[in-house]
Formats: C-alpha cells, sequence, structure tokens
C-alpha cells in the first residue's frame, strides 16, 4: 500500500471469492462520464464522476471529516469498524446504502443554502435537522462538539469548498454499490 496517495474507496465485488477482493469494472459506473460533460457542471463536480467513471473508484480523503460529521461517527470512509471487527477494511453494500442515504439526505436539506457546501452550510443544515428531531437540546450540544472538535487550535473552522452536486455525485457511487450488491474498500 502506498501511504501518499491517501484513500481510495475501490468498488469490489462482494463478498469476496479468494483471499483478495475483485475490483468492479469500472463499466459499472461509465454513465457518470456523461455527468462531467455536461455544460454547467461544476468542476469538481466534473472531476469526480469523470474519475469514478474511468476507476470505478473514489478518492475519498476530501470528504472524510464531512462525512465523519454527518453520519456521526469516525473513520467512516476508512472502513474503521470493518477492520476491527474482519481485517479487512470493508464497507459492506448495507454500509454503501447508509452513506449514500446520510450525503442524500444532506444533499437534500442544504439546497436552500445553494450550491456552495461550506463548513458554516454544513453546521446549519445540520442544526436545522437536530434541532426538529427527538432529543434536540441532547443532539445540539453533541453537534456543537463535533463541530468545535473539527477548528483548529486558533479556532479557525475548516476550509471547506463542495459543490451541493458534488456531493450528491459521491452519494451516487455508494447508492450504486448498494443497489448492485457491491461492497467498498478503503485502500490508502
Amino acid at each position: 500500500m502506498a501511504h501518499d496517495k491517501g484513500l481510495e474507496n475501490v468498488a469490489v465485488h462482494w463478498p469476496r471469492t479468494n483471499q483478495y477482493y475483485d475490483p468492479v469494472a469500472p463499466a459499472e459506473f461509465v454513465d457518470f462520464g456523461a455527468i462531467a460533460d455536461a455544460p454547467e457542471i461544476a468542476a469538481p463536480t466534473g472531476a469526480l464522476a469523470l474519475h469514478i467513471a474511468k476507476t470505478g473508484t473514489v478518492r475519498a480523503t476530501a470528504y472524510t471529516e464531512l462525512v465523519d460529521l454527518l453520519l456521526g461517527l469516525d473513520g467512516v470512509l476508512y472502513a474503521t469498524d470493518a477492520a476491527a471487527e474482519d481485517e479487512d477494511p470493508v464497507i459492506d453494500p448495507d454500509g454503501c446504502a447508509w452513506i449514500a442515504g446520510g450525503l442524500e439526505r444532506f444533499v437534500e436539506g442544504h439546497e436552500q443554502h445553494g450550491d456552495l457546501v461550506t463548513f458554516d452550510s454544513v453546521a446549519a443544515v445540520m442544526r436545522n435537522a437536530v434541532a426538529a428531531g427527538r432529543l434536540a437540546e441532547q443532539q445540539l450540544r453533541w453537534l456543537d462538539q463535533r463541530l468545535s472538535a473539527l477548528r483548529d487550535d486558533a479556532g479557525n473552522a475548516p476550509h471547506w469548498s463542495f459543490a451541493r452536486s458534488e456531493l450528491a455525485i459521491l452519494a451516487g457511487f455508494y447508492r450504486r454499490c448498494a443497489e448492485r450488491g457491491f461492497a467498498v474498500f478503503a485502500d490508502y
């Protein structure tokens, strides 16, 4: 494993049939390439869609903090829970559906905040979501702690800047894996 390339989430066949997981052919994601050619698509969205179409993988490093915050766990895209249980850092199809669902709900909830996803807009969407739920005060305290933990020593927020459409494509990758019974191998 080359540790300098960052985290990649690779679509693989589930369950494995031998010692190693077999990667899914990129042809399973070829339709993502059409998104990259859309005339008004944001450049990061197009780049992500094209990479998925060509490789069947997501360069996940940039999304790890955001996904962990949205889903309320640590190391989601690293498949750390699976690694502890199975010694293989794999997200099974049900886990892919869970990730996709969380991202899809966030993308939908972010619509009123526009297409630019920042730390502040993520906080606003999440506050709206937990304020309407059960145990709202407890959830808001938990959220404030998570948000504070993401700030640096000087109190500066992470410099997140994602297109909402980019996160929709990210969700689409995990949704495709879930629907077709693929798993995702965390390679880093």
